[in-house]
């Protein structure tokens, strides 16, 4: 996993504070792979709740992380109960780190 662990604690605070303490935090993509440089952040938040507004919470994330950890590309993707399974969803579950 290519982050420090000052930026997976960032991460898992403004997760909890932005979408709840139950969301679960998932890095992805490039991000997990040791053999690679550079890439983007991609995070998968998988709130327990339904909510109308994952955007919002993909947004207010990502704006946020971008003041604690820097001036990087964060990916935010925000799933709940409702939302529909995709390719790109089930790819990061499956290859996903929990944070």
């Amino acid at each position: 996993m290519r982050i420090t662990p000052q930026e997976a604690a960032a991460i898992r605070r403004v997760a909890a504070e932005v979408a709840g303490p139950a969301a679960r935090v998932l890095l992805f993509g490039w991000r997990t792979r040791e053999d690679l440089r550079g890439g983007d952040i991609d995070l998968l938040i998988e709130m327990s709740e339904p909510t109308a507004d994952k955007l919002s919470v993909s947004l207010r994330t990502g704006a946020r992380l971008q003041f604690e950890i820097g001036e990087r590309k964060i990916d935010v993707l925000v799933t709940d109960p409702q939302t529909q399974e995709t390719p790109l969803i089930r790819a990061a579950r499956r290859e996903g780190i929990p944070l």
